[in-house]
């Protein structure tokens, strides 16, 4: 389908994808690989977010459960604990639109009828009730591919041909959204880099993001702090800005039209400038 640029629907407006969208981290947990902590309380994290707006995010997603590789499920009554209150305080100060990061239904709904714009599901919409929440309530969702769950993604690691597996697994997830009223104009891919992902397929996915472009749908890829593989064969850790950035602008070369950060402000500033380059040529 090229790379004409796509639309995102919202309940209130949509969002055309002529430029890159950055969507910001907020991570209210005590456990999260990267940052678990540092948000955990509703006042901290709702500084971070508006930060994060100011800083150029024009999607915050807020999420109350880690997903790092080995991580134990949280109760449904904890994680509207920590992310509830954020949700709150949070929705009249931004304009931005918001993201609840959250794979259970009921978390969705709740936050949804505070007036969150979508919904992040990791599991890749595999619940059908969270498919009937998305198309009930006219919110956009974002389906990403996970290989297992977290505590077990891992070891599931494994793979033929991870592109086509990956496209395999959101044709199909996508194509039961819409058949249940879910419009094509309302759903983003993701391809899950680090979610039951080794470091060469992290790789091998930014390099071939392009071939889930004839999917159709917006493409979001969540670089930021995770490991590739180099051309001789080393892990390279993404432990500093420098290569989350690297990673980022090589995404959207790829075909990325939003990118899932930590790092914001620095990130917004390469985009910019990688946009100029990269969507002006195409």
């Amino acid at each position: 389908m090229g790379w004409e640029a796509r639309v995102l629907r919202f309940r209130e407006g949509e969002l055309t994808l002529d430029h890159t969208v950055l969507m910001g981290i907020v991570n209210v947990t005590p456990d999260s690989f990267s940052d678990g902590g540092r948000f955990a309380q509703p006042t901290s994290a709702v500084e971070h977010a508006l930060r994060l707006a100011d800083e150029g995010a024009e999607i915050l997603d807020i999420g109350g459960e880690s997903t790092r590789p080995g991580a134990d499920p949280v109760p449904e009554d904890e994680e509207w604990r920590r992310v509830g209150p954020v949700l709150t305080a949070l929705r009249p100060k931004t304009d931005a639109r918001i993201s609840i990061d959250t794979y259970k239904p009921k978390i969705a709904a709740k936050a949804v009828a505070l007036g969150v714009d979508m919904v992040n599901d990791v599991s890749g919409l595999r619940d059908e009730r969270m498919i009937r929440l998305v198309a009930r309530e006219s919110v956009p969702a974002i389906v990403m591919h996970m290989k297992g769950e977290p505590r077990t993604m891992q070891r599931a690691a494994g793979y033929r041909d991870v592109v086509r597996e990956v496209y395999s697994f959101l044709d199909e997830r996508t194509t039961v959204a819409i058949a249940a009223g879910v419009p094509r104009e309302a759903l983003v891919i993701d391809p899950g880099l680090g979610f039951g992902k080794r470091p060469e397929h992290n790789t091998e996915l930014v390099r071939r993001l392009g071939e889930l472009r004839p999917l159709g749908f917006p493409i979001l890829v969540g670089t930021s702090r995770k490991w590739f593989r180099g051309e001789r064969g080393g892990e390279i850790p993404d432990e500093g800005l420098e290569a989350g950035i690297a990673a980022a602008s090589l995404a959207v070369r790829s075909g990325a039209d939003l990118l899932r950060v930590h790092d914001v402000a620095a990130t917004a500033k390469a985009i910019r400038a990688a946009d100029e380059v990269i969507r002006r040529a195409r």
